[in-house]
């Protein structure tokens, strides 16, 4: 189990100046180059890595008290696994349908300024998490990142299909105009995904993300369609929120039951990616909120 954090630790490891920081190496550093030099200099690089680790851990520390006595039989696990969608943190929030029914376009812009600020790239994190996997769960990833691709076709691509309702909104965000919440959620999935040490957890934190985002994409769907935006911007939303459960019920099946029943250590850091994921994803939800006031969390709460 991870090792605890003091309140201390936990605020220098997710400060704003910190998780922008750390933001700002994560882009510099997932930039394919041309042989060129990183353009930092090695001792700001390795606090970059630093404030990763730190990043991290403490996430790991918050959510130990959740991860306690996780099921390590393969079908127990899965059935643990799936029962976050009820149970886990942030499910349920009522930010969404208060984003299906009475968000204004400007409240929706800054939403999805959020979360494309705090979406690291599902394909990318996937095509990391996927190295060296063993062979079910390897081949799975591979059918899922498939369907990311479009299958092939360009205008099926899930990452452009973001990027045109990013565009249609005029989003473009920059770590300084991101809340922390966000950031601190886009660094976590990038640190999971980039360390072989944490290989598990992002296996986790991904299946995570097709279990349980359906009904969310679903009701930001509705607001969209609400506030008129066109059927091919809002495409990205509606898709997930169809797709996704056909993913999950794969994933779940052949990447995380596999893993688990070839080897029942594994169980441990794929519950603990999974539910640093929602934590992460919990904050962020009740950040928005608070952006929009009491009384939108009224509203919905009488709805």
């Amino acid at each position: 189990m991870p090792h605890s954090h003091s309140r201390r630790e936990l605020s220098a490891a997710m400060s704003p100046q910190a998780l922008r920081e750390l933001s700002r190496f994560n882009k510099l550093r997932l930039t394919p180059g041309l042989g060129e030099p990183l353009g930092m200099q090695p001792a700001a690089v390795a606090r970059a890595l630093g404030l990763e680790a730190d990043l991290v851990e403490t996430v790991r520390g918050e959510v130990a008290p959740l991860v306690m006595n996780v099921p390590v039989e393969a079908g127990a696990f899965v059935a643990w696994y799936e029962n976050l969608r009820e149970t886990g943190p942030g499910q349920g929030d009522p930010l969404f349908p208060w984003l299906a029914t009475r968000a204004n376009r400007e409240q929706m812009r800054w939403f999805l300024h959020q979360e494309v600020a705090g979406e690291a790239g599902f394909d990318d994190l996937l095509a990391m998490t996927q190295v060296k996997m063993p062979e079910p769960a390897k081949l799975e990833m591979a059918r899922n990142f498939w369907d990311e691709m479009g299958r092939g076709t360009a205008k099926g691509m899930h990452g452009p299909m973001l990027d045109r309702l990013a565009r249609h909104f005029d989003v473009a965000p920059v770590a300084e105009t991101t809340v922390p919440q966000s950031l601190t959620l886009g660094n976590v999935m990038i640190g999971l995904a980039t360390n072989r040490r944490y290989a598990f957890h992002s296996v986790g934190a991904l299946g995570v993300i097709e279990l349980t985002a359906p009904g969310r994409a679903a009701l930001v769907t509705q607001g969209l369609r609400r506030l008129g935006v066109p059927v091919k911007e809002s495409h990205y939303f509606a898709l997930h929120s169809v797709l996704d459960v056909k993913h999950s019920e794969a994933w779940n099946r052949e990447v995380v039951r596999t893993l688990v029943a070839e080897d029942a250590r594994r169980a441990q850091p794929i519950a603990e990616g999974a539910v640093m994921r929602l934590w992460c994803g919990a904050r962020c939800f009740d950040r928005y909120r608070s952006e929009f006031g009491r009384g939108a969390a009224e509203t919905v709460r009488a709805a």
